[in-house]
């Protein structure tokens, strides 16, 4: 016989005094007695820091125990860190269906009714919803909650743009393709881009397959499809694209060797035209140099054609063995309806703060990077161009997949081909664990 879960009682309970009182059953909340969330939050990103400083302000009963690691660690060790007794309340997500499968991650449906998350436009929360047994995504129950919804693109040096003659952004692949050409000709670096640890050029590859084909079938294998697969004719052409860029010399040579944060410190420095990044630092940007960078949504493979990007929830969930899971998921309500938290996450993050369709996004200042990338989210979801990020399709497939195949093409060792076959092999592999 089944015991039933602390939460499972939890919730019965309510539901039996507010039975009993006739009353409305009052959405769960930190209290007044002192409380310290379990925090497991991404490295060198300050905007998940910065909204728990503000919530302790608000609510100074609750105080936040943060320890941070790197994505490519998290990965790994996710599993491990909420399988032992102490497991975070909240914990950035670095996947899913594995977490889900091997039920380390708390089922939020009953948040999602307490809150009124039905408020919140149903894409906000697609990614995060998976079905019984972790496969697949897309639909099923809710476990876990964005902090912001960003989106990727492409950074650019508005001194180098201006020294090769661009005066707009490109409206095709061509036209990036003619400035990438007349910034290797002016001998100005065309691509900064980082691909040590993790692939940093999974970042180009998915814009060009959103350039040259919808994202309904890359989203359907990413959410793990029945038959779904990664090796079609258009993302072989982005591929190849991709493998053209490299052979022209557009990334750096030494690419395998820079790390992120390196890749951000170069690009800020002046080394780059473009950066292939996501709009979490454009207020990053915004602060640290002021008026020299620009944001596009990257260009369709032909003039008026559809845009179609990565765009994703900065993914947090709750531990199934968290110790305070109702103030971790008011922590998530708040992040998205306070007006305060929203300011912190537009300025900090960069990105469209999420919450309910009828909450305004706070204003930015005309003519900064984070007012471009706002827009570009715009015309993304005006053009329902949205895929979730090629490494999230399983919980190893950005370290056993990608990131290896992408520094051997980057190294001259692998062909789109090659790098897409290999990738689906992977992928099959590991959904029939």
């Amino acid at each position: 016989m089944n015991t039933p879960s602390r939460y499972a009682l939890r919730i019965l309970a309510t539901l039996s005094v507010a039975a009993s009182a006739g009353t409305a059953i009052a959405a769960p909340s930190c209290g007044t007695d002192p409380v310290v969330l379990n925090a497991y939050f991404e490295t060198g990103f300050p905007l998940p820091t910065r909204l728990s400083e503000e919530f302790t302000k608000q609510f100074p009963n609750v105080t936040f125990d943060i320890k941070e690691d790197q994505f490519a660690n998290m990965m790994e060790n996710s599993p491990r860190i909420l399988s032992e007794d102490n497991a975070p309340d909240l914990i950035r997500l670095p996947s899913l269906t594995d977490l889900v499968a091997n039920n380390l991650l708390l089922n939020l449906d009953t948040y999602f009714t307490e809150f009124g998350w039905d408020k919140f436009p149903a894409g906000q929360l697609v990614q995060l919803r998976v079905e019984e047994g972790g496969r697949p995504r897309g639909t099923g129950s809710l476990f876990g909650m964005g902090l912001n919804y960003s989106m990727t693109g492409v950074f650019y040096n508005k001194a180098l743009a201006e020294q090769i003659g661009m005066t707009e952004p490109p409206k095709t692949v061509a036209e990036l393709d003619a400035l990438l050409a007349k910034a290797k000709e002016a001998g100005i670096q065309p691509i900064m881009q980082w691909n040590k640890g993790t692939a940093g050029l999974a970042f180009p590859l998915q814009n060009l397959m959103g350039a040259y084909g919808p994202p309904e079938p890359i989203n359907d294998w990413i959410f793990q499809k029945d038959g779904a697969t990664i090796n079609t004719p258009e993302a072989l052409k982005a591929a190849e694209h991709l493998d053209g860029w490299i052979k022209a010399g557009y990334f750096p040579p030494d690419a395998n060797a820079i790390e992120y944060f390196q890749m951000m410190s170069r690009f800020i420095g002046g080394e780059g035209l473009f950066m292939f990044n996501g709009d979490w630092e454009s207020g990053n940007l915004d602060t640290n140099a002021k008026d020299k960078f620009g944001f596009f949504i990257m260009p369709s493979a032909e003039e008026g054609g559809r845009h179609a990007s990565m765009s994703a929830p900065l993914s947090y969930g709750i531990g199934a063995k968290a110790a305070n899971p109702d103030c971790a998921a008011f922590f998530l309500d708040w992040v998205a309806t306070n007006e305060e938290a929203r300011k912190i996450n537009v300025a900090v993050g960069g990105s469209n703060p999420g919450g309910p369709a009828d909450m305004a996004i706070p204003p930015v200042e005309p003519g900064s990077v984070t007012e471009q990338s706002l827009a570009a989210g715009a015309q993304l979801a005006q053009d329902n161009g949205a895929m979730d990020f090629i490494a999230n399709a399983t919980g190893a497939i950005f370290a056993a997949g990608w990131t290896p195949e992408l520094q051997k093409m980057i190294g001259g060792q692998q062909t789109a081909t090659g790098l897409l076959e290999a990738v689906q092999k992977e992928y099959e592999t590991q959904l029939s664990r």
